[in-house]
C-alpha cells in the first residue's frame, strides 16, 4: 500500500461516491463491484439507469458486467496491455483532451512513444481482447462527457500493481477526466477504515497524512509534539517482515487486526516464519487462524463497543459511537496501546478519543480543520486544511499536487507465474458475497455462513471435462507452494484455462498456493495470478 500512495495520492478515491450516480461513463477494471462493494454498485446501476455507458473489464463474467455496455475478459495480468492498447486507439484517432494535456500535464510524448507499440494486434495477443471491443471500450471512456474509473484488488494484488494504477491515471490524464466533477481515479478500499489506517501512518515510510519518514522538519515536529526521538529510516512491509523473520532481523510481531495466516500468500512460509519468532502478539475481535500461534492475545471491541472515527473509501472522516460496554474482558484498541505504551516507559495522556483527533487536526496538515464538532452528522472529506474550510469533495480541481500531472511511460511485464505442461491452468482469487476478507466475522454469522458454508473452486466446464471432472466434485489445487482440496463448480463465468477461488476459507485456503512474489514498489503480492494444476481424488486411495 505505501508504493500505491506514492504513485496516486493517498490510494483513496479522487472523487465522490455520490459523483458517480450523475457520470457519464464508468469504467469497472479489476472490481467485483456488485459482489465486494453493493452500496457502490448500486450507485453505478442508477447511473445506469440515467443513460450512462458502462465499461468492465474482467477475466471473470461478474454480475455487473451483465449490465455493461461492453464487458471484456483480459487475460489474467494484462491489465497494462490493455489500458496502453486503449490509449494508443484514443491518440490515434485524436479523441484526447489536448488541452488538458497542453495546459495540467507533462511527459506526454514519452507515453506516445510507449503506447504506439501495443497496436490491436499486440493488445489481442498479449490481453485476448478483440480489436472491435478494445476499439468499442477506448471509445466509449474517450467520447464520454465525462467518465470515472473504478478499480479494486484486481488491478493492485499483482507484481505490476503501480504500473496498472499509473496506466489508468495516464488514461485519465490523457481524456481530461482528472479534477472533474464525476470523473477520476477511484479505488475501492476492501477493508473498514484501511483508508483511515493509512492516512494515520499506518505505513511503513510516512508519519500521518502521508508526511514522509527522513523528511527532517516533518520529523522534528513529530519529535517534538511526541517528546520522542524518532527513527529517519523506514520500516519494513509485510512482504519484508517474513524474511527478516527468518534471518533473525525481525524477533517480535504486534498483530492487530489482521490474519497474515489466511490472507498472506504461500501460507506454509507464513506459518514457519510467525512459529519462528520469539513472541507474537495478537489483538483482535476472535481467536483467528494467527491468533491460534500466538504467545499472547489481546482481546479487542468491534465498533459498537467504542469511540472515534473511521474513514472510508471517499476520503470521509466519520464519527463512530458507542453503544455498549466492552464484552467480558476485551477493551479498545485505543485503551490497549495506551496501556500497553505506559507499561513501555511512554505515557499517552488521553481521556478521551476526541483528544486523538485534536492531535490529528494540530500534526497532519490534509486533517486540520477536522474536530469531533464539525462530524457529528455527516463527516468531512479530507483534504480539509483548517475549520473554515468545508472540505474536498473531489481532489486536482484546478492543479494537482505536484503542479503538472506526470504521464509515465509503462511498459506491459508478464505476471510472475504463467501457466506452463506442469501447471497448466491460471488461478487467481478474490471475494464473494457473503463474506468478508478472512471470514473473522461474517463466518461468525449463521445467517451469512448459510449463504455461502464452504470454498469452491470455480472451473470452465471444458476444462473439467478434459479432467474427467464433475460438479461437486472434491479435487486437489495444486501448485509450487502447496495443495487443497475442494469442491468444483462448474460455470461458464471463467474462461478457459482459468480457474476461481474465494480466499475467506481456512479450510480450503487459497492463499496456501497462491504465489508470494510482489510488486517492487508496494510490495503488494501477485495474488490474482499464480499456476496451478487440478487432479481428481482417487477416494479410495485417500481413505
Amino acid at each position: 500500500m505505501a508504493g500505491l500512495a506514492a504513485a496516486f495520492g493517498s490510494g483513496a478515491m479522487t472523487n465522490s461516491i455520490a459523483e458517480l450516480e450523475d457520470t457519464k461513463c464508468i469504467f469497472i477494471i479489476g472490481s467485483n463491484t456488485s459482489e465486494a462493494h453493493p452500496l457502490i454498485a448500486t450507485r453505478i446501476l442508477r447511473a445506469k439507469e440515467k443513460g450512462a455507458k458502462l465499461i468492465v473489464a474482467d477475466p471473470r463474467k461478474i454480475q455487473i458486467a451483465s449490465y455493461a455496455d461492453c464487458h471484456v475478459q483480459q487475460r489474467l495480468g494484462s491489465d497494462v496491455a490493455l489500458i496502453n492498447g486503449m490509449m494508443n486507439i484514443i491518440l490515434k484517432e485524436g479523441w484526447e483532451d489536448k488541452e488538458f494535456i497542453s495546459e495540467r500535464t507533462e511527459g506526454i510524448d514519452a507515453l506516445r512513444e510507449m503506447v504506439e507499440k501495443f497496436t490491436p494486434e499486440k493488445v489481442e495477443a498479449i490481453s485476448g481482447v478483440k480489436e472491435q471491443d478494445l476499439r468499442k471500450i477506448a471509445e466509449l471512456y474517450a467520447k464520454s462527457e465525462v467518465s470515472s474509473i473504478v478499480y479494486a484488488m484486481g488491478i493492485t494484488q499483482h507484481i505490476s500493481g503501480v504500473d496498472n494504477v499509473k496506466s489508468l491515471a495516464n488514461l485519465a490524464m490523457m481524456c481530461g477526466n482528472m479534477g472533474k466533477e464525476g470523473g477520476g481515479v477511484n479505488p475501492l478500499r476492501g477493508q473498514n477504515n484501511v483508508q483511515g489506517a493509512c492516512d494515520m501512518g499506518a505505513l511503513p515510510n510516512v508519519f500521518p497524512g502521508y508526511q514522509k519518514v527522513g523528511d527532517e522538519k516533518v520529523t522534528e515536529k513529530f519529535e517534538k509534539d511526541w517528546n520522542v526521538k524518532l527513527s529517519r529510516k523506514p520500516g519494513l512491509t509485510i512482504t519484508d517482515m517474513f524474511p527478516a523473520i527468518e534471518e533473525g532481523r525481525l524477533k517480535a510481531l504486534y498483530v492487530l487486526a489482521e490474519n497474515p495466516m489466511l490472507s498472506d500468500p504461500d501460507l506454509k512460509h507464513v506459518k514457519k516464519a510467525l512459529s519462528a519468532l520469539d513472541l507474537l502478539i495478537v489483538q483482535d475481535l476472535f481467536l483467528t487462524e494467527t491468533a491460534q500461534l500466538a504467545q499472547v492475545y489481546l482481546p479487542g471491541v468491534s465498533f459498537a463497543e467504542k469511540d472515534g472515527t473511521f474513514v472510508n473509501t471517499e476520503r470521509r472522516v466519520q464519527r463512530i459511537r458507542k453503544v455498549i460496554e466492552p464484552l467480558g474482558e476485551s477493551r479498545s484498541d485505543l485503551k490497549i496501546i495506551q496501556e500497553l505504551s505506559a507499561k513501555m516507559g511512554y505515557p499517552m495522556e488521553y481521556e478521551d478519543p476526541s483528544q486523538v483527533q485534536e492531535e490529528i487536526a494540530r500534526l497532519t496538515p490534509s486533517y486540520g480543520g477536522i474536530t469531533y464538532s464539525r462530524i457529528e452528522n455527516d463527516g468531512l472529506q479530507w483534504p480539509c486544511p483548517n475549520e473554515d474550510h468545508p472540505g474536498t469533495v473531489y481532489l486536482h480541481k484546478d492543479k494537482f499536487t505536484r503542479g503538472l500531472g506526470l504521464f509515465h511511460a509503462v511498459d506491459y511485464v508478464p505476471p510472475d507465474e504463467l501457466p506452463d505442461e506442469e501447471y497448466p491452468l491460471a488461478l487467481t482469487t478474490g471475494r464473494i458475497f457473503a463474506h468478508f476478507h478472512t471470514g473473522t466475522m461474517t463466518r461468525k454469522s449463521s445467517a451469512l455462513n448459510k449463504e455461502v458454508e464452504k470454498g469452491f473452486l470455480e472451473i470452465n466446464p471444458k476444462d473439467a471435462n478434459k479432467l474427467g471432472i464433475l460438479g461437486g466434485e472434491k479435487v486437489k489445487a495444486i501448485s509450487r507452494r502447496g495443495e487443497i482440496s475442494i469442491e468444483v463448480l462448474l460455470t461458464e463465468r471463467m474462461d478457459e484455462g482459468v480457474v476461481f477461488l474465494p480466499f475467506h476459507f481456512a479450510e480450503s485456503a487459497a492463499n496456501v498456493i497462491t504465489n508470494p512474489a510482489f510488486d517492487p514498489v508496494a510490495k503488494i503480492p501477485e495474488y490474482k495470478v499464480c499456476a496451478v494444476r487440478i487432479e481428481k481424488i482417487d477416494e479410495k486411495k485417500e481413505g
